[in-house]
């Protein structure tokens, strides 16, 4: 038996048929619960890393077809993004909400995990390969359950409005929200509901309030060795009958340049910004062929850096110095540097409106519980790590609600005064073009023991993927935007706020966007990829 959230809507309010279409939301996610596992168990087994989300798109943009959707696929110039809409029309000729929510669906390189009780990758791949760490396989099934128990009540009982559903590849690059912003795909919404399984506390069941992701930057710097014969023209010997000859000085290349870059760039990090603001700097050097030692030098070589910072000044700084950064080692190798955005975001614009009446659905949906079968998967863990299991393993926190405002206290606890946004997702972009809340709902996660260091992460991975952990959080998760969706579309006042106060902080704090409008996404770039045998079919990382 699999344990979820249940709907009470005894605290209901608003019209009859409102508090009726909630119901029947509800019993479409409860009815259709075993579809929705076995949904996220492909996409979780998947587990295709940012920009390559081929067959993860594909699924999504079938589905959302047999439902009845418009469905764009390649939206925005993304090979492995969508645009869906779906409209129940009506001849009253008043206003018809739009609202807009999306699935993401990206894993991260390196974390591939099965769905078990002990440290193991998935069939046939490698540890190296990728796997869903948030999960954002949970992330887009949830989603996509609220999106079409909406859809169901939507037909049943009437209620016109439209919904537009949007896949956003590569989120751990901040890839495809800044492109579909620019290209005009959230211009349409009303409403924007943005949902994240929980894995930082105090942000766990409940929306967030004031403090908003900050700004994110990533960039990446390629180093190019073009013209390595006019490193030296003196050196080459003279008696040789090759001019070319391999016993000539031959330049520095492309691999100089980047290891000057990174370890410059890394040395640098304590004057880069103050030592407090909770702002992070990461790297990642991408493959592109130049695995052959020999006495030639490296033609290319490319490495990213991102950052998070709490505001746009101080990631504005970090750019500063990482350019001239690339501009100095390029010249020690004897290259040049092509420098392409991978993203360029906004910090987020809260809505007070949204997230109070997206937590209020909360409530009436009431926090994840954990069965007794997700209970002892998660002993097992405990007892497969050499540790006493425990009675109640999971984090106390992930079966209880807390309202937005004590989660913000909470956490404006933790950070200096003087800083407005914390952590970083790209969310944050949209934001920009309609009302948004942003809500979480807890993912699996066990509770520390006594005298025992903090869990492996292959065990929060695996608890994202076993159907008895994952389903609370998506039935949760699901309920709660269905619910939501159907106060926007049934209660025009709630909407009518929200907007006033999204016009409203739009024009006390204007924040254009940071690339132009014609920016395109860099899915080109030699990203990590699986590999197809040509033979059987399968892959291989």
């Amino acid at each position: 038996m699999i344990v979820g959230a249940g709907w009470s809507d005894a605290s209901g309010t608003g019209p009859i048929f409102g508090r009726e279409a909630k119901a029947t939301a509800c019993a479409w996610v409860d009815d259709h619960l075993g579809e929705l596992l076995d949904w996220h168990a492909h996409i979780w087994n998947l587990a295709e890393p940012a920009w390559r989300e081929y067959e993860s798109q594909a699924w999504y943009v079938s589905k959302l077809r047999a439902e009845g959707f418009e469905v764009e696929s390649g939206s925005g110039g993304m090979p492995t993004a969508f645009f869906a809409r779906w409209t129940n029309c009506s001849d009253t000729g008043l206003f018809i909400p739009t609202l807009l929510t999306y699935a993401e669906y990206d894993a991260v390189p390196g974390n591939c995990q099965a769905d078990a009780t002990m440290e193991t990758p998935r069939s046939g791949l490698n540890r190296f390969a990728p796997g869903h760490t948030d999960p954002h396989s949970a992330l887009g099934i949830s989603t996509l359950a609220g999106l079409l128990a909406t859809k169901n009540a939507m037909e049943i009982h009437n209620i016109p409005g439209t919904l537009l559903y949007t896949g956003e590849p590569a989120e751990k690059m901040h890839g495809s929200k800044v492109v579909h912003g620019l290209r005009g795909y959230y211009d349409a919404a009303d409403a924007i509901v943005s949902f994240h399984p929980f894995y930082m506390l105090p942000l766990c069941n409940t929306a967030r309030w004031d403090t908003q992701c900050g700004a994110y930057y990533s960039k990446v710097y390629s180093f190019l060795c073009d013209s390595p014969e006019t490193w030296q023209l003196s050196s080459a010997d003279p008696h040789s009958p090759i001019p070319a000859s391999h016993s000539a000085a031959r330049a520095p290349g492309a691999n100089l340049s980047l290891t000057t870059m990174y370890t410059m760039s890394r040395s640098m990090l304590d004057s880069m910004l103050p030592a407090s603001g909770g702002w992070s700097f990461s790297d990642a050097i991408l493959p592109d062929g130049q695995a052959t030692a020999d006495n030639l030098p490296h033609r290319v070589a490319r490495v990213q850096f991102s950052w998070r910072t709490p505001d746009i000044e101080m990631a504005e700084h970090i750019l500063k110095v990482l350019d001239r950064n690339a501009q100095a080692a390029a010249l020690a190798g004897h290259c040049t540097v092509e420098e392409r955005w991978v993203a360029r975001s906004r910090p987020g614009r809260t809505n007070h409106v949204l997230a109070q009446a997206l937590y209020d659905n909360l409530v009436e949906v009431g926090p994840p519980t954990y069965g007794s079968e997700a209970v002892e998967i998660a002993r097992a863990m405990q007892r497969s790590l050499g540790v006493e299991a425990a009675e109640h393993p999971f984090i106390a926190e992930s079966e209880r609600l807390i309202e937005p405002q004590e989660a913000e206290r909470q956490l404006r606890n933790q950070m200096p005064a003087w800083q407005t946004n914390w952590t970083s997702d790209d969310y944050v972009e949209m934001s920009h073009y309609a009302p948004l809340v942003r809500f979480y709902v807890s993912r699996p996660a066990l509770a520390s023991l006594p005298n025992v260091s903090a869990y492996p992460a292959w065990v929060m991975n695996a608890l994202g993927g076993i159907r008895e952990t994952i389903s609370p959080t998506i039935v949760t998760a699901g309920k709660t935007i269905a619910g939501t969706f159907l106060d926007l579309l049934t209660k025009p006042e709630i909407l009518a706020r929200a907007k006033a106060e999204f016009e409203s902080r739009a024009a006390s704090e204007p924040m254009p966007a940071l690339l132009p409008a014609d920016f395109e996404a860099p899915f080109d770039l030699p990203w990590p990829d699986y590999r197809f045998d040509r033979f059987n079919g399968e892959r291989r990382w």
